[in-house]
């Protein structure tokens, strides 16, 4: 199996574990997140919906799993403009 090459520099989002204070967030329709125990899985995403508990994420196939949409417990994600991320999103 090939290497997928990322676009992301996603080796440089920090592991949050799930239920980790600082999973504990506010997610909204239109926020960017990433996984938190393992961001180069799954990539980065957009929160496209919120029910509860649960998240709906479009990650657009950024991981290195190709994934496009998932439902994620919200304690699971951790939202990029909370953590000052935003450097990690320009290619290096």
């Amino acid at each position: 199996m090939r290497k997928r090459r990322l676009s992301y520099r996603l080796d440089l989002l920090p592991i949050i574990l799930p239920y980790h204070r600082r999973a504990k967030n506010e997610l909204r329709p239109g926020d960017l997140v990433y996984y938190g125990p393992s961001p180069e899985y799954y990539g980065i995403g957009e929160v496209v919906q919120r029910e509860e508990k649960v998240c709906v994420v479009d990650f657009r196939g950024t991981g290195l799993l190709g994934i496009h949409k998932d439902e994620m417990l919200s304690s699971y994600l951790i939202p990029i403009h909370k953590l000052n991320l935003t450097g990690v999103l320009k290619n290096r």
